[in-house]
């Protein structure tokens, strides 16, 4: 009598158990199926490197393997808005994206800051002239990273929030570069990528703090690139490269599994 009682309870714990779970799915696509979702910012998260460009995207090179098309693709929201470019600043997403942005508007996400701080004039400052000038590069573009940048941010954050007052915002930050001590035996000196890193730690503290300021999501990818840095043996991001866009860059591996489960993470 006992064991069968016990059979008995069993039974209905695993079926409701298994009622849960048949609940929570279906919950959790309806969510994903109702986001009006817009994809702000610059080639990090149009995605350059990653290939496989839009036609209709032009120089901005939004790809179709870059995180927020993956996102799309594997979510099917109730609209998608890819307004990301190759070379924005916090002004030019300001000037010239938010226009898909309304109060319907449900999930955003935005990578900015790296070209206010001029990181593509380092790094071509680092690959053609000396150490002390590299870092001494990087130092100049912290410097601005604690000067100017936080402002033209809380600006951009302001306009979102503006024209998206119910949107989740989510701010994504930048890898590190370099694996130190890694497995390049040519290009830059330890000295200089280590430089780097630290340089990209400034701008992602500081993104983090302006997110938090603003009421965003702040959503980090170091984790996730690490082990997959350039000179790791395993890497996510292109070194210097041609085409030269291309050159630090995630590839379509650093957008599916960097940068995808960094922003999913925050969803």
């Amino acid at each position: 009598m006992r064991t069968t009682k016990l059979r008995w309870v069993l039974s209905a714990l695993l079926a409701a158990s298994a009622l849960s779970v048949g609940l929570v799915q279906p919950a959790s696509a309806a969510a994903a199926a109702g986001e009006r979702y817009v994809a702000l910012g610059d080639s990090y998260s149009s995605g350059v490197g990653a290939g496989s460009y839009l036609s209709d995207s032009g120089d901005c090179q939004r790809s179709s393997k870059a995180y927020p098309s993956l996102w799309a693709a594997a979510n099917a929201p109730a609209s998608f808005a890819f307004t990301a470019c190759s070379g924005a600043t916090t002004s030019t997403v300001r000037s010239g994206q938010l226009t898909p942005l309304t109060s319907s508007t449900t999930l955003v996400s935005v990578t900015a800051g790296g070209n206010d701080v001029g990181f593509a004039d380092v790094m071509q400052t680092c690959v053609l002239q000396s150490e002390a000038t590299c870092v001494n590069a990087v130092n100049n573009a912290v410097a601005q990273v604690n000067g100017t940048l936080p402002g033209s941010l809380s600006s951009l954050y302001g306009a979102i929030r503006s024209r998206a007052p119910r949107a989740r915002v989510v701010v994504l930050g930048y890898p590190r570069f370099y694996r130190l001590n890694g497995s390049c035996i040519a290009g830059l000196s330890e000295t200089e990528r280590a430089a780097i890193n630290r340089g990209s730690d400034a701008l992602n503290a500081m993104l983090a703090k302006q997110a938090a300021n603003a009421g965003f999501a702040y959503s980090s990818v170091v984790d996730e690139f690490t082990g997959h840095e350039i000179c790791s043996g395993s890497a996510w991001l292109h070194s210097l490269t041609v085409p030269v866009s291309n050159s630090y860059h995630p590839n379509a591996t650093g957008h599916s599994g960097g940068y995808l489960p960094a922003f999913r993470s925050t969803v």
